[in-house]
């Protein structure tokens, strides 16, 4: 049995599609089990709780002997970087006494040691924290998910807009959470002295204009990036709902994700899923 934290969200639903495709028993742990209707449907088990709840969870790990680690976002109107660094000593807290065997957990390309640096620095911590303990871990580091851009449809449909933090030609690593379901899957289902880091990405590299090239196409319309000037970040995250707290952690995320080059120790693992296909799919379902 296989147990999937965040099983019901982009990276962690991908995993677990995968999983049953091979054949392999899956519980999704979840808040809200109507959440994970889909996946039920298609033989997944459900197990309700929360991460912060460390002996509830430790028994959920107690069902299986393989398990995904995702550490869920916090509320972006909280203060994210300690609601989350709570959630990631809770997860680590359960393991001990869990009985599994191995885990996989998801991190991010970038991730350092330090403070306040949103993603970057609370998924290091769980990389650490997974280092520290004797349970036998694959750490798969991500790239940009795909996924962010889904909020793009709605201004690129209605506006002809993709809003972006970064400079329209600013390119990046980027990855579909269906290649990190897969990529997941594979590493679970490896044996247990097999484990280690693995740096995750799609066939290429994309940058805001591809992004709006891609809804372009998918949508047949002009698509243009609009791109927020590196002043006004903090202000852009609170126009979204951030609290000033999370507003300057993901500022400054998104200033060392800008700064930072992209050139991982080892060749990345490259996934499938081209950006212009998840696009598609995205302007298909919605």
């Amino acid at each position: 049995m296989h147990i999937i934290l965040g099983g019901t969200g982009h990276v962690g639903s991908a995993a677990t599609a995968a999983l049953l495709r091979r054949g392999e028993a899956v519980t999704v742990v979840t808040r809200d089990a109507a959440n994970a209707a889909s996946l039920t449907a298609n033989g997944a088990e459900v197990a309700v709780a929360d991460v912060l709840d460390v002996p509830a969870l430790r028994n959920v790990f107690r069902r299986g002997r393989r398990a995904f680690l995702l550490n869920p976002p916090a509320d972006p109107s909280t203060d994210t970087d300690a609601q989350e660094g709570r959630t990631v000593d809770a997860i680590v807290a359960a393991l001990d006494g869990s009985g599994l065997e191995k885990v996989v957990a998801e991190s991010t390309y970038g991730a350092q040691a330090g403070e306040r640096v949103g993603d970057l620095t609370i998924l290091h911590g769980l990389e650490e924290g997974l280092a520290r303990q004797p349970i036998p871990a694959s750490i798969i580091r991500a790239a940009y998910y795909m996924s962010n851009w889904d909020a793009s449809l709605e201004t690129a449909r209605r506006d002809g807009v993709v809003n972006s933090l970064f400079p329209a030609d600013f390119e990046l690593p980027m990855v579909a959470p269906r290649d990190l379901g897969e990529a997941a899957a594979r590493l679970l289902m490896e044996p247990a002295w097999k484990n280690g880091m693995h740096h995750v990405e799609g066939p290429s590299r994309y940058s805001p204009a591809d992004v709006a090239a891609a809804f372009g196409e998918a949508l047949g319309k002009e698509v243009r990036v609009v791109s927020t000037p590196r002043e006004h970040w903090v202000e852009a995250f609170e126009d979204m709902g951030f609290s000033p707290a999370a507003a300057r952690s993901y500022a400054r995320m998104t200033g060392v994700t800008l700064d930072a080059t992209y050139d991982p120790p080892t060749e990345p693992e490259r996934g499938q899923v081209t950006l212009g296909h998840y696009v598609a799919e995205l302007v298909g379902e919605g």
